[in-house]
């Protein structure tokens, strides 16, 4: 478990950076749970994005993304935000 400070500082350390999983108008499929576990076992925080196509909300990947891995929500971040030129 994380303390809140630790918390605030892997929020602060994501702003910086490049968003490397999108969940799709799939949803959290098992190849997205494959990626997230590869992508968590090479770095710390992985940024993540719910294309709007995506018939699930950010926080409601971001939990289940969570429950799959055993990741806590601060290590996996999600934000919605429309890609460009998709």
């Amino acid at each position: 478990m994380l303390t809140s400070k630790e918390r605030a500082e892997l929020r602060a350390q994501a702003n910086g950076l490049d968003t490397t999983l999108m969940v799709g108008k799939g949803g959290v499929t098992e190849q997205v749970v494959l990626e997230a576990v590869t992508q968590l076992e090479a770095r710390e925080l992985v940024k993540g994005r719910v294309l709007e196509a995506a018939l699930l909300r950010a926080r409601e990947a971001l939990e289940a993304l969570c429950a799959a891995t055993g990741a806590s929500p601060c290590v996996l971040w999600l934000q919605i935000r429309p890609v460009p030129g998709v």
